[in-house]
């Protein structure tokens, strides 16, 4: 048994408070998350988007939204046809696994999702990801 600390992750619970408005006005990127905290195995993670994102699953894993700004459309297709649910802010949905997706935001949103630790914003199957969308596990809060 190794007497060394176990390294902390950026992922790791931070214990201070932290200020979402502040977060979110610390970068610029869109569709690029950032990871503010985590819970037990998942990551709390913000993101500024606009635009589309790519049609994606993400297989075992459920994926919550919550709007902070703006308004967040999402599209689904589901096993009974497509359809679309709208967000506006302080709305939260969450996508069950398995369910392909895709948000979209023309005017913007700001929004926090939670997420196991590790899951890529494309899922396990996607469309050919757009350059404008950041293929990533969430990046740590600067």
């Amino acid at each position: 048994m190794s007497s060394e600390p176990e390294p902390i992750s950026e992922a790791a619970p931070r214990s201070e408070p932290v200020s979402l408005p502040t977060a979110l006005a610390s970068f610029t990127d869109l569709w690029s998350p950032r990871i503010v905290t985590a819970v037990n195995d998942y990551d709390v993670r913000i993101a500024k988007v606009e635009g589309e994102h790519v049609w994606h699953v993400h297989d075992h894993t459920d994926e919550f939204f919550l709007v902070l700004e703006g308004e967040l459309t999402i599209a689904l297709r589901e096993p009974d046809g497509e359809r679309t649910v709208v967000l506006p802010k302080g709305s939260v949905f969450t996508v069950p696994r398995g369910t392909e997706h895709k948000p979209y935001a023309p005017a913007g949103a700001a929004i926090l999702m939670f997420e196991p630790t590790g899951t890529l914003t494309v899922g396990d199957r996607h469309d050919e990801v757009p350059d404008h969308v950041d293929a990533t596990t969430g990046h740590a809060l600067a």
